[in-house]
Formats: structure tokens, C-alpha cells, sequence
């Protein structure tokens, strides 16, 4: 403001438009951050076997309110909004009676249809995502351990659907009904988290390559995965002052 103040001041602009001039400076001086659009949608979705309904704000805070009847599951889609510091809330009934599949899938689709819609044609947003120090935004990937577990994330939100899953391999298997009663970490099991994800790259429309690199616990596993997406998230959604208004390709379309 003081900056703005001394440009007006050289100008001697009169008191009365010193308003609309200085909303013009930053707009101009500054990527039209006057003219940037609330990225947020709202979406519904209606089967014979899930009822889901997401609102998601691409510039939160990180607020949350999750419940899909699936305890653990609620607590990693908390935790995405949380590190991805987008608010988000989701409610989802589902034929949990069946199984908790239809559940999880269905909530990666509409979440990735709230994350393309918000993201509109995408102008401005860096595109690629990975953890970043904020005065260093262009190093290291989305790298998140989670006590004996490593994890990594890459995002692209590139148009072009598609899931990597290493290191996983193991834990996909169907596990024992006393695994079952014993952690609802162990519940979910990785087989869902995968859906979970690959709903999302697909209805997003998104790169997406999640990575193991080592870990033993079934909770420390999933959650290091989900935070390590959160951090991806982050750093592709946002805007890049650089390219304000332009699309981050070469094909000028994404």
C-alpha cells in the first residue's frame, strides 16, 4: 500500500480516483489479481449405491468436514484438505452393507470432477505438482514420511488420465476377517486406496504417480500416501504470477 501510495503521489492524481487508480496499478503490476475468480464447485452425484454431494474451494484454508461412514476414510480425506489447504466438504451415503468399494470409488470420482471443474481451463496454475519450499518453488518432489514409512507424490493436471501404484503390490491382497476387526486401517486396505486414486486421475484428468518407497503399517502407509497427495495437490493448483492467464503448455490447450 505505501508502495502504491508514493506511485500516486508522483502522478498527482486527484483524491477522488486515487481508488480506481490504484485497483488498476495492482492489477496491472500484479497478474490482474483483481480479476482473479473464486476457484470453487459443487458437485453431485446419485447412484443405486452411492449419494454423494462435494463442495471444494480451491483457495481455502484447509477447513474440512468429511463424513462418508467409513471412519478411517473420513480422517485421510481430512487430512488431504488439510495439507493441500483447500477447504472441503463431502458427504456420502453409501452401501457400506455390501462393501466399502462402491464408497471409496465414488468419492474419488466426484472429488475429481470438484477438482476439474474448479480448475476450469486451468490459465495461470503451475500445473505440475510437488513439494516446494515457498522461496524455492521449483525443487524436490512430494516426498512425506510417516514413522518407518517413506512415500511420494507427482501430480499433472495435464489432461491426460493415468495411474502409477509402486510398492504397493503386497498389500493389495484380500485380507483375513480378523484383520478386518482388528484396525480399520486394515479394513480399507490398499486395494481401496487405489481405487481411490485412480477414480480421481480419472475424472480429473490427472497424472498421477504414487510411490511406496519402503513401510510396514497398514495406517502409517495409507496416511503417508494421502498427506504425500495432499502436498502434490498443493503446489499444481496454484497460480503461477508468472504466467498469469496463460495455459502452462505448448499445445494451448490442456
Amino acid at each position: 500500500m505505501q508502495i502504491a501510495e508514493e506511485w500516486l503521489n508522483q502522478r498527482q492524481l486527484p483524491v477522488a480516483s486515487e481508488l480506481h487508480n490504484c485497483t488498476l496499478f495492482f492489477a496491472g503490476g500484479f497478474g490482474l489479481m483483481a480479476a482473479m475468480k473464486p476457484r470453487q464447485a459443487k458437485v453431485a452425484r446419485k447412484t443405486r449405491e452411492t449419494r454423494i454431494t462435494v463442495t471444494l474451494n480451491l483457495d481455502g484454508k484447509g477447513k474440512s468436514s468429511v463424513k462418508t461412514g467409513i471412519p478411517f476414510f473420513d480422517h485421510m480425506l481430512a487430512l488431504f484438505a488439510k495439507h493441500a489447504v483447500v477447504d472441503l466438504k463431502l458427504r456420502c451415503v453409501g452401501d457400506l452393507e455390501v462393501d466399502a468399494h462402491h464408497t471409496v470409488e465414488d468419492c474419488g470420482i466426484v472429488l475429481g470432477q470438484a477438482f476439474a471443474t474448479a480448475l476450469g481451463d486451468k490459465r495461470g496454475i503451475r500445473r505440475y505438482g510437488a513439494g516446494f519450499h515457498p522461496k524455492n518453488p521449483f525443487t524436490g518432489e512430494a516426498y512425506v514420511p510417516m514413522d518407518e514409512c517413506l512415500a511420494r507424490c507427482v501430480i499433472d493436471f495435464g489432461g491426460r488420465p493415468h495411474l502409477v501404484w509402486r510398492g504397493l503390490g503386497k498389500f493389495s491382497q484380500k485380507i483375513s476377517n480378523a484383520e478386518k476387526k482388528q484396525d480399520m486401517s486394515s479394513a480399507f486396505r490398499f486395494g481401496l486406496a487405489r481405487e481411490f486414486f485412480q477414480a480421481f486421475a480419472n475424472e480429473t484428468r490427472c497424472n498421477l504417480h504414487l510411490e511406496l518407497l519402503y513401510g510396514d503399517e497398514p495406517h502409517h502407509i495409507v496416511e503417508a500416501l494421502f498427506k504425500a497427495f495432499a502436498r502434490a495437490v498443493d503446489a499444481a493448483r496454484q497460480r503461477d504470477p508468472r504466467i498469469a492467464g496463460r495455459l502452462p503448455s505448448t499445445k494451448g490447450k490442456l
